[in-house]
C-alpha cells in the first residue's frame, strides 16, 4: 500500500460496456469494473491500492467517463504517464477502456470532489429492433413513439433541490434515512430530446446533478416514459415527487439503456499525466 498520501493522487478516466459486469463495486465471486481495474492497477504499481469512484453504477449500466482516484507516492508520481497508461490498457479486458490518466493533489477524491455528474438514457421506439444501439438502448417495441414535448414539460419539476425519495429504490431509501442521511439531491438539468446516433432514431433523456440516489435516473426515465406514452399527465410527476414514496413514481427503466456520461471537477483539479 502507498506509504502516505503525501505524494499525490492518480486519477483514471475510464469507460466500460456494462453488460459483462455485475456493476462497478467489487462483489465476492462476481466480475466487476472495480475488480478488473484493481487487478490492473495492482499489477502495474506492484502493490495493493485504495480507490474511490465518482459514482457506483449498477449491473448492466455503461460508462463513457467514470473517474477513479488512487493515492500514489512521490516515487510513483515520477513515472511516465504514457507508459503507465499503456500498461493499464494491456492489463484490462476489451470491455473496459482506459481513457486518460491525471494527477491531482494529495487527498483528492473522485467521489467527494465531484461537482456534478451527468447521465444519458437512450430509448428506441417501434417494431424495428435496434441495430447498433441494441445493447445500450431500451427497446420500447410496444410504443411506436413517445411525446417528447410532454416528457420535457413533466421533467421541469425535477430541476432544482428536491427530496427524491420517490425516485430511489425503496430499500436503499430506508437505509439512508435510518443512517440519518438525506434523500435530497440537486438536479441542474433534465432534458428530453430526439437524437440520431449511428443512423438510428432515439429518444434520449439527459440528467445532470450533484449526486444521485440508487436507481434514481432509471426511475425518472421510467416515470417520464409513462408520460410520453400518455399513460400519465405531465402534472403527475410533480405529485409523485412530493409523495416521497417509491410507489408513487413510475417503473424502473432497464439498466442497459443508461450510460454514465461524465463528471465535472473544479478547474485545474486534474492535470494530464503525460
Amino acid at each position: 500500500m502507498c506509504e502516505s498520501n503525501a505524494g499525490g493522487t492518480l486519477v483514471v478516466r475510464l469507460g466500460y460496456r456494462g453488460s459483462g459486469f455485475a456493476g462497478f463495486a467489487e462483489q465476492p465471486g462476481q466480475r466487476t469494473v472495480q475488480g478488473e481495474l484493481r487487478l490492473a492497477l495492482e499489477t502495474a504499481l506492484r502493490r495493493p491500492v485504495e480507490m474511490a469512484c465518482a459514482g457506483r453504477t449498477d449491473a448492466g449500466v455503461h460508462a463513457l467517463a467514470q473517474y477513479v482516484s488512487v493515492p500514489v507516492s512521490e516515487a510513483e508520481l515520477g513515472r511516465v504517464g504514457r507508459r503507465l497508461r499503456s500498461s493499464l490498457v494491456a492489463l484490462t479486458p476489451d470491455d473496459l477502456s482506459i481513457g486518460a490518466l491525471y494527477k491531482a493533489a494529495p487527498g483528492f477524491s473522485a467521489r467527494f470532489d465531484a461537482l456534478s455528474r451527468s447521465y444519458r438514457y437512450r430509448i428506441c421506439c417501434g417494431q424495428a429492433r435496434p441495430v447498433l444501439a441494441w445493447d445500450h438502448a431500451w427497446w420500447l417495441r410496444t410504443a411506436p413513439s413517445l411525446d417528447v414535448d410532454e416528457m420535457g414539460a413533466a421533467a421541469t419539476c425535477l430541476v432544482g433541490e428536491h427530496d427524491f425519495r420517490s425516485f430511489c429504490k425503496a430499500s436503499s431509501a430506508d437505509l439512508i434515512e435510518s443512517d440519518g442521511r438525506s434523500t435530497s439531491r440537486h438536479l441542474s438539468d433534465v432534458r428530453v430530446s430526439r437524437e440520431r446516433e449511428a443512423g438510428e432514431e432515439l429518444v434520449v433523456v439527459d440528467v445532470c446533478g450533484n449526486a444521485f440516489l440508487h436507481n434514481m435516473v432509471r426511475i425518472i426515465v421510467g416515470s417520464l416514459v409513462e408520460v410520453g406514452r400518455s399513460h400519465r399527465d405531465p402534472s403527475w410527476l410533480a405529485e409523485a415527487l412530493l409523495a416521497r414514496d417509491r410507489r408513487a413514481a413510475g417503473p424502473t427503466a432497464p439498466a442497459h439503456g443508461l450510460t454514465f456520461e461524465g463528471v465535472s471537477y473544479a478547474q485545474g483539479a486534474l492535470v494530464p499525466w503525460e
